[in-house]
């Protein structure tokens, strides 16, 4: 896996380009209609524990794929340091949630612009279409992100190329404009039919919407944010999972939903973190994050605990490890009552 360094180059006369790669159609399109013209693609896809992070520990396997199914070269490039840097004050504001989408782009076509000389690659493009996005793909935003990147005559939009002034690889010949797109608006018809004629198959359907945009994430991370001002990218992997809880001392509970949750959480257990369990049968996993007072909130931290194990008898016993002591501590409790848990949930 790379990180995104290096020096902004000038367009010269080699024909390969960076490609930004989503995994989603637009992006495989605009790989395959660069690549039709004899241009070396080259895809990079960025990733941040907001989009792409389940792909962190297995990038190869996921590289190898999308070569075998789409036949497109791949980088995956971990941005998620300066990603989170940015997220908690984009320069362009957020959408109607927490959601950066300029700068969001403006920081991937800028980290682009970057690796672009170590690729040997003379100018990016994209699978942006005009008018797709409400926030990030307007015209006006468009040349935001252009110009703020500093990509300015280096980034092709070849499904949306016609709708826009010739570029510096167009004007220098490395791809002929004529074979570019006039795709625009919301609709997906064209999109579909180019994939039919490259034979684009299996390729995933649209997206719900970036995750950022999602309400309750989106209240969730800025309460995090004031509360643990220092918080980094995998605290933001931890915020995604679970039912999550603030208690008196500002300490941050998180409480799986299912086993699937529960094995995760415990894979995000570090030094100074509380976990909690049942002592003696089933029910869900918990990490205890940011604890400043265990002592006075070990009891509430157990008692919601207790809330989700549907115990058939009460009290619980619930089991603390992560203390210093070399022992775990196990205390007995009532589980809360709901106005405990809409007290304290974020």
């Amino acid at each position: 896996m790379l990180e995104a360094t290096g020096i902004k180059p000038v367009i010269t006369d080699n024909k390969a380009c960076l490609v930004l790669y989503s995994g989603g159609l637009d992006s495989i399109l605009a790989c395959r209609v660069i690549q039709e013209q004899g241009v070396r693609v080259t895809a990079v896809q960025f990733i941040t524990p907001f989009f792409g992070g389940s792909l962190k520990g297995r990038e190869g396997n996921h590289v190898r794929a999308v070569f075998e199914k789409y036949g497109i070269t791949l980088e995956v490039v971990d941005i998620s340091d300066e990603y989170l840097k940015m997220l908690k004050k984009p320069p362009h504001g957020y959408g109607k949630y927490m959601n950066p989408c300029i700068d969001c782009k403006i920081l991937m076509i800028r980290n682009a612009v970057r690796l672009l000389n170590r690729f040997g690659a003379s100018f990016i493009a994209t699978g942006e279409v005009l008018g797709q996005r409400p926030m990030s793909q307007r015209r006006d935003a468009l040349g935001v992100i252009e110009r703020d990147s500093g990509a300015n005559g280096l980034l092709v939009r070849p499904l949306s190329a016609l709708h826009f002034s010739a570029t510096d690889a167009e004007r220098a010949g490395l791809i002929d404009r004529r074979r570019l797109l006039s795709i625009a608006g919301r609709g997906r018809k064209e999109q579909i039919a180019l994939a039919e004629r490259y034979g684009i198959e299996g390729y995933p359907a649209p997206a719900g919407g970036c995750v950022l945009a999602d309400p309750i994430i989106s209240r969730r991370l800025k309460r995090l944010f004031r509360l643990y001002p220092a918080m980094d990218a995998g605290d933001c992997v931890l915020a995604r999972v679970g039912r999550h809880f603030i208690l008196p001392d500002n300490s941050w509970l998180v409480v799986g939903r299912n086993q699937r949750e529960n094995t995760r959480i415990l894979s995000m257990w570090r030094e100074n973190d509380r976990v909690l369990e049942l002592d003696g049968g089933p029910g869900p996993s918990v990490l205890w994050r940011y604890v400043s007072k265990p002592l006075e909130a070990m009891n509430l931290a157990a008692g919601i605990l207790c809330r989700y194990a549907r115990l058939k008898e009460e009290p619980g016993r619930v089991r603390f490890s992560g203390f210093k002591s070399e022992e775990d501590v196990i205390i007995e409790t009532m589980s809360v009552g709901q106005e405990i848990v809409e007290e304290y949930r974020i």
